[in-house]
């Protein structure tokens, strides 16, 4: 056996048999310290009955251990590095103030070995580790052990905080094994021990094992910490918790404040959602069915949180707070309810000498945040407020104008998830025709024939040109409710979309739809391209109308709903079911990265009852609830996959001899020819990954922990939808390559596609307002409108526009969500310490980042290629959402490997 030898102890190595005897029952090397990974039932019985013949052998024992040599042991150093906190005093100044104070970790190591004669984990190896120095970033924490010959390897170490603070642990580092060095990376917070005095931390090793596979002397350890993550399901989590559970979105609205701040549940029966992590707050006073909103940050595991230990860091956190400091100074400045009252005004807003906000704390930190958006003048010490101008219209100043630019980002832009395939001619509602009026289209045959000019519909439609933005079915039903509120109105929507020969998308028709309401009819308006001005200007407020119903579904929808909202329940089920050690675990990690953060964030400020969201999109009040319909009727596991994606949508089908098994029925098609090179990129590492892991298929279907995984995601974490008949089975590697490969597609990928290019396409509103205030001049017979119409179209336009106040605050929100961080971790870049443990994933993963690089550079050639009209030309905007690496700031490029922002 051995004993350790902490800094400043002068503890001696002990023959093993007289240790043995001294220590009968498996308790901590050190007197009086117990280990409750050791102390479970099942390990106490197996001590009790092997006491029970020891006498026995006592004094054959006691002549063995006197004629016993010493095992021989191995010294070793081991070195903590804690990262310091944000504003941290340090340990160097409480020195000199007091000379009183010593800071230490207990460490105890674990063999991944278990004693041969009890069956039981062998004791670990306990040391103090002993404050030795100290930067402004790190601390450093060192001791020296013993470690015998039979020991075995080291598996895990246990770290104990007996200090007043919370620690972020780095790394624990060992030298002088036998095996050679060894470093235990930890990335995590250990609590102090009188916080959580039940709870020990534990860190494995890098070396990942299925369950099955698992060492002895780690079982018991790995499936406690299991169960330490998932709680008990009851109380209120506090902030230093790591426990993982779910809930509904009960806790949008505020009623104990205002009945029109109530929201309903989402999640159940009869709104469907995805589950969010489990806070635990009691319910308003009001409502028994809500949850009390927080008063400060929403919980989440403390490892989930964002970094602080970077003083001055730009990153998610600091932008949110950015956020609350800046957006009710916008609303000090620019009018709630007005319009802008030229375009001249609008462009003012990206003047280049800026604007001056009502006085903000801290703004010399903010300009080190957020250098493009504040201006510092040195000669008056004053900072302004400032918009960059976004790249489309830094290129062509119109572009926002133009209906090439309107279809190609149907393709390119920040949305191109919606547009399909028009496979029936005529176009029919699936609504209740008695509640929503007749569901033909209005569409005319003969207009679409005139619009498309070389063929029939018909003949389009069986030579897959004609395409198609639907929104009819899913706003409709929204459409009275919402134009029951103040300054908003809302439309079902349909437009037309024609392909051309040279691959570009050409619009041919807007049809909009109001339902039975207000003791009126259904009406349907038609509008088209025109040269006539008083149709041009109808086309112009017909778009506007389409791209406010865009802007809203692709927030609430393909961003909010299909990547933050649907990742959750993964990183919840991920956490709960698979060890730590687990190599789906430590392949997925990286993609989680802050998710569960940002999106309690976003329930704090933006799509919570009155913040950003409801304010400011066109479905106001009822957005969260649309996201839940959209959920019910549209949302597949199965179809996040990209390839998937694309033939449902109908612009690809399968060919087995085409470039990614797939023919693209629009070839230039950005968003897809890039997009499925990086799917292809990524499918090949993860199956890599899981062969290596899976070698024999039959160890898919007993991991007991994988399966419990992938039970939970969909019986718990999207409970809702446990019964459709998509989901994947789970019972070979290949299963589970295809689950894996969609799930880091969406946390990775299609966020990047549809986040960071927010601002570059929303950033100047006229392009793509979030919401449209007022009807068609057309819609009712209103002399007053029309006569305003005739006179000043642009006026007319402009008030249906966002106003000051709405315009500026997304205006603002997009910048600040589409900016990476000076730390992001993009695809494909670095590699994860537990895959360069293993020299096959090691491979692997430089395979990886090759392809990742080799994207660069076809990403590069495409945009420069003027064959391809969807991403070059003259004012063009070259697509680069898919570019695998960035640099900080509103780039409009980069895809990091999680959902951070």
């Amino acid at each position: 056996m051995l004993k350790s030898q902490g800094v400043g102890c002068a503890t001696r190595v002990a023959p093993a048999t007289l240790c043995h005897l001294q220590r009968p029952l498996p308790r901590g090397i050190n007197a009086g310290v117990s280990f409750p990974f050791w102390n479970n039932t099942q390990n106490k019985q197996k001590a009790k009955s092997i006491s029970n013949g020891r006498l026995r052998l006592v004094s054959r024992e006691i002549k063995a251990a006197l004629t016993t040599v010493a095992e021989p042991t191995t010294t070793v150093l081991t070195k903590v590095i804690v990262k310091k906190i944000t504003g941290e005093i340090t340990s160097s100044t409480l020195l000199m103030e007091s000379k009183a104070l010593d800071k230490l970790l207990k460490l105890e190591f674990a063999s991944i070995l278990v004693d041969p004669k009890t069956g039981l984990e062998k004791p670990p190896i306990s040391v103090q580790a002993k404050l030795i120095s100290e930067d402004v970033l790190e601390e450093i924490y060192e001791a020296s052990l013993e470690v015998s010959a039979d020991f075995g390897d080291i598996g895990a170490v246990i770290v104990e905080n007996h200090n007043e603070k919370e620690m972020f642990v780095k790394e624990v580092e060992l030298n002088g094994l036998a095996s050679g060095p060894l470093i235990v990376t930890c990335n995590s917070w250990v609590q102090p021990k009188t916080l959580v005095p039940t709870q020990n931390r534990v860190f494995f090793t890098d070396k990942s094992y299925l369950p099955s596979q698992t060492p002895a002397g780690l079982r018991s350890m790995r499936e406690t910490e299991l169960v330490n993550l998932r709680g008990n399901g009851t109380g209120e989590r506090q902030s230093y918790d790591r426990i993982y559970d779910y809930d509904v979105y009960n806790d949008l609205g505020d009623p104990d404040k205002s009945e029109d701040l109530k929201r309903p549940v989402l999640g159940g029966t009869e709104r469907p959602y995805p589950r969010r992590c489990r806070t635990g707050r009691p319910p308003t006073k009001t409502d028994p069915n809500s949850e009390q909103r927080a008063t400060g940050s929403i919980y989440v595991p403390r490892d989930e949180t964002f970094s602080d230990l970077k003083q001055g860091v730009f990153n998610a956190s600091t932008l949110l707070s950015v956020l609350r400091a800046i957006i009710p100074r916008l609303q000090v400045h620019f009018n709630q309810n007005t319009g802008f009252p030229n375009f001249k005004a609008v462009d003012a807003l990206f003047d280049v000498d800026g604007f001056n906000l009502p006085p903000l704390e801290s703004t010399t930190s903010l300009k080190d945040l957020l250098p493009w958006i504040f201006k510092f003048l040195s000669e008056t010490g004053q900072f302004l407020f400032r918009f960059q101008s976004p790249e489309p219209m830094d290129r062509d100043k119109f572009f926002w104008l133009r209906d090439e630019e309107f279809a190609r980002q149907t393709l390119a832009g920040l949305n191109p998830c919606s547009i399909r395939l028009v496979k029936e001619w005529p176009l029919m509602s699936q609504l209740n025709p008695e509640i929503y009026g007749p569901p033909e289209s209005a569409f005319n045959t003969q207009m679409i024939d005139r619009e498309i000019g070389s063929m029939t519909v018909q003949e389009a439609i069986q030579q897959k040109k004609l395409f198609i933005l639907d929104y009819n079915d899913m706003l409709l039903p929204y459409v009275r409710r919402v134009r029951a509120l103040k300054g908003t109105t809302l439309y079902g929507s349909r437009t037309l979309f024609f392909l051309n020969e040279d691959g570009t998308l050409r619009p041919l028709a807007i049809e909009l739809t109001r339902p039975p309401m207000d003791g009126k009819p259904q009406w349907k308006g038609v509008y088209g391209p025109s040269e006539n001005a008083t149709n041009l200007w109808l086309w112009r407020f017909a778009k506007s109308h389409v791209l406010a119903h865009d802007a809203g579904y692709h927030q609430l929808v393909s961003h909010w709903l299909r990547t933050h909202c649907a990742v959750e329940p993964y990183v919840i089920a991920t956490n709960r079911q698979l060890s730590a050690m687990h190599p789906i675990h430590r392949l997925l990690n990286p993609h989680f990265r802050y998710t569960m953060e940002i999106n309690a964030a976003a329930r704090t400020n933006l799509i919570n009852a009155g913040g950003t969201i409801e304010s400011t999109f066109s479905p106001l009040k009822y957005s969260m609830e649309l996201s839940s319909t959209a959920y019910d009727l549209q949302w597949q596991f199965d179809l996040q996959a990209l390839p998937a994606d694309l033939i449902h949508r109908g612009l690809a089908e399968e060919d087995p001899t085409a470039s990614h098994g797939l023919k693209l029925h629009i070839k230039d098609y950005p968003f897809a020819n890039d997009g499925l090179i990086l799917w292809d990129a990524l499918k090949q590492w993860v199956t890599e990954y899981v062969n290596h892991y899976y070698p024999d298929p039959s160890l898919v279907a007993s991991d007991t922990e994988l399966q419990a995984w992938w039970t939970e995601i969909r019986t718990v974490g999207h409970a809702d939808k446990q019964d459709e008949p998509w989901w994947p089975l789970l019972n070979t590697p290949q299963d589970l390559i295809d689950i894996v490969t969609n799930i880091a597609w969406v946390a990775s990928a299609h966020h990047a596609a549809v986040n960071f290019g927010q601002y570059a396409y929303a950033g100047y509103f006229p392009s793509r307002p979030s919401i449209a205030r007022t009807n068609m001049p057309t819609e009712d017979t209103n002399p007053a409108l029309w006569k305003s119409f005739l006179e000043k179209p642009e006026e007319v336009l402009l008030n249906a526009f966002p106003s000051q106040y709405q315009a500026t605050q997304v205006m603002l929100v997009l910048d600040v969500l589409s900016s990476h961080s000076p730390d992001e971790e993009y695809l494909g870049k670095n590699m994860e310490p537990s895959w360069g443990d293993n020299p096959a994933i090691k491979a692997a993963f430089d395979r990886f980042n090759k392809r990742m690089k080799e994207l660069e550079l076809i990403i590069d050639h495409r945009n420069a290629d003027f064959n391809l009209k969807n991403r070059t030309g003259a004012g063009v905007t070259p697509y680069e959402l898919l570019k695998p690496f960035s640099g900080p700031g509103v780039t409009g490029k980069g895809v990091p490997y999680s959902i951070s922002i």
